[in-house]
């Protein structure tokens, strides 16, 4: 143990209400010692619930080991506690830029600048969503990811490693064809077959509704449940994808869901041809 992460972790057992878990869980995250980072955040979290920095460490600790959905919750709670965090900010750049949505990662960062004009990670940040920098450069790990985050998804299946991937999400073809995924109900039963059906007519009743309202082409729809939420969109002008999950999952993670799924889909269907 270092000489630093011993003299903070002795400073946080003789008083455990101590702010000095902050410094100590990023110390050991910047180490990559992931598991111990993780025990003093939620140990910091355990005594500090409405800190807004608590909250930011956890998710950098989170995003860092990949788990982006409750990173996402996270930052979420930071922003809800103090809404002008611009680590939160940058964070949810991060996690809107690895699912492909740029217009609201650099929603996030513009958000950012306004707080802090004089953060030079913003700037660096833009340059990448941009496309005025190589990825291989060096970019804070809180703002974007470096190129090797950027990898095609290796596997096989469409939605491999992404939750629900058996019982959650449903990708279709033009045709109304499953082509990924599955859906279950809350008592276990498959009804993949029976939405697969109907998804078509809701694809074509969308595309009427938008075009006579004047709105252009329909890109998602998402809609509450009693017992859960669900979230359709269309990955390819070709294909239809759904998205279900529980009430305890809020409509701003279901769309960040949602984005990922889409993003695995279309790389999945390039592949087929």
């Amino acid at each position: 143990m270092s000489d630093d992460v011993k003299s903070l972790s002795g400073e946080l057992a003789r008083d455990p209400q101590s702010l000095v878990f902050l410094r100590l869980g990023e110390l050991l995250r910047q180490r990559r010692q992931f598991d111990t980072a993780t025990r003093v955040a939620l140990h910091g979290l355990e005594r500090h619930a409405h800190l807004a920095d608590a909250h930011d460490l956890y998710a950098r600790i989170l995003a860092d080991r990949h788990d982006y959905e409750h990173a996402f919750d996270e930052w979420d709670m930071t922003l809800r506690i103090a809404p002008h965090h611009t680590g939160a900010l940058k964070g949810l750049a991060f996690l809107y830029f690895k699912v492909g949505d740029l217009t609201q990662a650099e929603a996030h960062l513009q958000a950012a600048h306004r707080i802090a004009p004089d953060d030079p990670t913003i700037g660096q940040a833009f340059a990448v969503i941009r496309g005025e920098a190589g990825l291989s450069g060096e970019v804070p790990a809180e703002a974007l990811p470096t190129a090797e985050s950027l990898a095609p998804i290796p596997e096989p299946r469409v939605f491999a490693g992404l939750e629900g991937a058996q019982e959650g999400l449903l990708l279709l073809d033009g045709a109304g064809m499953v082509l990924g995924g599955a859906l279950k109900t809350a008592d276990g039963d498959d009804v993949t077959e029976t939405v697969a059906a109907y998804l078509a007519g809701v694809s074509h009743e969308a595309t009427r509704t938008a075009r006579l309202l004047g709105l252009g082409d329909w890109r998602g729809l998402s809609a509450e449940g009693q017992s859960g939420h669900v979230h359709v969109g269309q990955p390819t002008t070709e294909s239809m994808l759904l998205v279900m999950r529980d009430r305890s999952v809020p409509l701003g993670r279901l769309s960040l869901l949602a984005q990922r799924a889409a993003q695995a889909a279309r790389r999945w269907l390039e592949r087929q041809r």
